[in-house]
């Protein structure tokens, strides 16, 4: 009876100690958040940003954290900021956008997506229209901004007018202009809940002023993304790599232009697999170029099927790295047009300079100037001539009345021996002695 009671108190000790567990633990999901995560979007808006963003919002979303965006921003690329916009759509912690100087273009859309908006002082939001404009991207951006204007109560139409000039609001905004809203105008129109100097501000206005404050940067390898998925980094980029592949193909053998070339779309390639634009499939496609290019430049001679294959499997994948068709063509068009510019302006240029002149004779000698090339004796061949000195093995004879220098195919010969040219050897005269049966 004994060992019965003492198992009856152990069971009803660990029943009391699991229910304390569980209240404890209800009270500290009922507390609230424990910290507010600050996470920076300045500059460019592209697809090494939206790794950072991902990143923080996976450890806010883990610790239970605020989020507090503060967006200062031209714009940047139309896919980067869709995919941050859906990262902030899905998030279950309370996010806050604080726009501190502008959120423009796709800035506006990331600014749309938090459910709470606060804007400072002089700041700015709009100025959407996508570049470069067509109807079907105009009709696509106007409903991701519709959308998520809609999903947090804000007017959709406003938002579409932000984006297409074909949208006319009565007292808002007449046809054919963008929609760019300042601080007050977006607090007036629901598109910000308050206007505040500083962060602080913004925290006391949404009740998280007590609250610690964790700073986010991006990490080396964000950093480097960031910078190399930068359109205009990009473009660069790939107008190298052209230029080093292009003077690769015209020359004979390997050299500085190619490894450069080769370098640069390394560093295109890889700051699209590390920012998930571009898959393993696209990589070895890019190597596969790469290979048969290095085959036709090394192994097989002249131009053929291997580097054509090459150079089509490299160009296909540097498309498959990109978002979209028009994204590429627009890229790879840019950097075709810095590589001619580079090529008919720089190198035209740089050829008349002093360092260039101290590098490369620039002399030529042309028949104008007085210059004649080497003579060449193909005409000799089969001709007979007699020595006039003694060939050991050169000497000199005489051929149709000139004087040559020869060289004996056979060793000595004595002067005045009949002697017959049997070769060319560039400038060397091959004679062989004449017997009575070759006469």
């Amino acid at each position: 009876m004994g060992i019965e009671k003492h198992l009856r108190l152990i069971i009803w000790l660990t029943v009391l100690l699991l229910s304390l567990a569980a209240v404890i633990g209800a009270q500290e999901s009922t507390d609230g958040p424990a910290a507010v995560y600050l996470l920076p979007i300045e500059g460019a808006i592209e697809p090494g940003l939206a790794e950072f963003v991902a990143r923080v919002l996976r450890e806010a979303e883990a610790d239970d954290a605020v989020v507090l965006i503060e967006i200062n921003t031209f714009g940047g690329r139309v896919d980067a900021a869709t995919e941050i916009r859906d990262l902030i759509g899905r998030m279950n912690s309370p996010v806050i956008a604080f726009v501190r100087d502008r959120a423009w273009s796709a800035g506006a859309l990331i600014t749309l997506a938090a459910p709470n908006v606060a804007m400072a002082p002089g700041s700015s939001i709009g100025a959407a229209e996508p570049q470069p404009m067509d109807e079907k991207a105009v009709s696509a951006l106007r409903a991701e901004f519709e959308a998520t204007a809609a999903r947090h109560g804000r007017d959709p139409g406003i938002a579409g007018a932000m984006v297409d000039a074909d949208v006319a609001i009565d007292g808002i905004i007449e046809e054919g202009k963008i929609l760019t809203l300042s601080a007050d105008r977006a607090a007036e129109l629901g598109f910000a809940d308050t206007i505040a100097r500083t962060r602080t501000e913004v925290l006391d206005f949404f009740g998280y002023a007590d609250l610690p404050v964790v700073e986010f940067e991006p990490n080396w390898a964000e950093r480097i993304a960031r910078m190399i998925t930068e359109p205009t980094i990009s473009s660069l980029l790939l107008t190298i790599g052209f230029l080093g592949l292009l003077a690769e193909i015209t020359s004979p053998g390997w050299g500085v232009p190619g490894t450069a070339g080769i370098l640069a779309l390394i560093l295109f390639f890889g700051g699209r697999l590390v920012t998930g634009l571009a898959g393993m499939e696209v990589i070895i496609l890019f190597l596969a170029g790469l290979v048969l290019i290095g085959l036709e430049v090394f192994v097989i001679p002249g131009f053929g099927v291997a580097g054509v294959l090459g150079i089509s499997g490299i160009f296909i994948s540097i498309l498959r790295s990109f978002a979209s068709i028009e994204a590429a063509l627009y890229s790879m068009l840019f950097a075709l047009a810095g590589s001619i510019v580079f090529v008919v302006v720089f190198w035209g240029r740089f050829s008349r300079s002093g360092p260039w002149k101290r590098l490369v004779l620039g002399t030529s000698e042309h028949k104008d100037l007085g210059y004649m090339g080497p003579k060449t004796y193909v005409d000799l061949v089969g001709k007979v001539g007699q020595t006039i000195t003694p060939l050991r093995p050169s000497g000199t004879a005489v051929i149709d009345g000139d004087r040559y220098d020869v060289v004996s195919e056979g060793g000595f010969l004595s002067a005045n021996v009949s002697v017959k040219v049997v070769k060319i050897e560039g400038s060397r005269v091959v004679v062989r002695e004449v017997i009575e049966s070759d006469a």
